[in-house]
């Protein structure tokens, strides 16, 4: 045996063999990282390319809601409901700084939507009264209960008419709120890397505008509007009232106050969005614990009326069924 094993291993064909198939592997392995080409950089540019067709979508879709907002301000409404608001006065009557000031934090600026608004909840009442009358009166709604009520019911139905606009804009401007809120806290670190990179608070607002309008479009739109008045009101104050009057929040109106005291006094601007920002951080963080905290409450409920029935009927059950067929009961 040992005799065959020498005699096979000194053989010079297996000797070439061998050789041959170490070169063809060492060949391979020198040469396989260029033909796959470096993983990493692969991977790097993969991402690279992606992030740019990610912005180049958002800004489209940036450019397309300009421009349809645009349009939407320089839209002409009907000539009968401007004639009916103004001839009534329902401004006066149903308009006051509040109601301005929630249009304005669900995104409806301009005279359109304010004319909009109030033709509505004039004819809405209307309407739904209307609606009411032909549900209980001509399809036989309610038949059991007395004419009072009935009419009363029709009454309802236009009071919710009335305020459905309301809850509308209100609805709308919660839900905007929330996404600016969510998106603030990474914008304030945005910004804050661009102030201290040098460029100016201008440029900083439609850097930061670019990158968060994937996040948040609502957030990136107000960052646009402020940046033009800043470019052209008078005064630079007025611009970040209007952002935190637009916003409605306090996190907002703090760094808006915080840029005023900056540009008013010289102190320095990147001081200021570093502590704002880690307050915003902090404040995002505790809503989530907030939430967290009160979730074993709410699963309370669900879990006594879903998951222990069903635990014992897992755990009795097999028992019950022995006991069934060994007919103790």
């Amino acid at each position: 045996m040992s005799n065959t094993v020498v005699k096979t291993v000194t053989d010079p064909s297996f000797l070439v063999a061998m050789l041959v198939a170490v070169a063809v592997f060492a060949t391979l392995l020198t040469l396989l990282p260029a033909f796959g080409g470096n993983s990493i950089k692969s991977r790097m540019k993969a991402v690279a390319i992606e992030r740019e067709e990610l912005r180049a979508k958002q800004r489209v879709r940036l450019a397309n809601e300009g421009e349809r907002r645009r349009r939407g301000l320089r839209e002409e409404h009907s000539v009968g409901m401007r004639n009916i608001v103004e001839r009534l006065d329902l401004r006066r009557a149903l308009a006051d700084e509040k109601t301005l000031a929630s249009l304005r934090m669900a995104g409806f600026r301009g005279q359109n939507p304010l004319t909009r608004f109030l033709f509505l909840r004039l004819v809405l009442p209307f309407v739904t009264f209307g609606l009411g009358l032909a549900y209980v009166f001509g399809l036989g709604g309610l038949p059991e209960q007395p004419f009072f009520i009935r009419l009363f019911v029709c009454i309802l139905s236009a009071y919710a008419g009335f305020y459905a606009p309301v809850l509308y804009v209100s609805n709308r401007a919660a839900q905007r709120k929330a996404s600016i809120q969510k998106a603030w806290p990474d914008a304030l670190d945005l910004m804050l890397i661009c102030v201290e990179s040098g460029m100016s608070v201008e440029a900083a607002f439609r850097r930061v505008a670019e990158e968060i309008g994937a996040q948040s479009v609502d957030l990136a739109e107000e960052l646009v509007l402020t940046n033009a008045e800043l470019s052209f009101l008078q005064e630079r104050k007025q611009a970040y009232d209007n952002l935190a009057s637009r916003t409605g929040l306090e996190s907002v109106k703090s760094v808006a106050q915080a840029l005023v005291q900056a540009e008013r006094y010289g102190t320095p601007v990147g001081q200021a969005l570093r502590v704002l920002a880690n307050e915003s951080r902090e404040m995002r963080m505790n809503a989530a614990e907030k939430k967290a905290a009160a979730l074993p409450p709410k699963l309370t409920v669900p879990m006594i009326l879903f998951f222990l029935p069903v635990l014992f009927a897992i755990i009795l059950g097999p028992a019950g069924i022995q006991i069934s067929g060994q007919g103790i009961f």
